[in-house]
């Protein structure tokens, strides 16, 4: 995963967890979510004819 060891992870979750709480974090995650997978339904969709001008 981008080169990160167990611990470098554990210690960005834990900074996650102290900045935005306990609360907040699974509306992140799912928010974070959601935009990656418009992401990739717009990388994956056919393209569109578009006119150049």
């Amino acid at each position: 995963m981008f080169g990160l060891g167990w611990l470098e992870v554990g210690l960005i979750g834990l900074a996650a967890l102290v900045l935005f709480g306990p609360k907040r974090l699974p509306e992140l995650g799912a928010s974070l979510g959601k935009s990656l997978r418009g992401f990739k339904d717009e990388l994956d969709s056919e393209p569109e004819d578009e006119e150049l001008d």
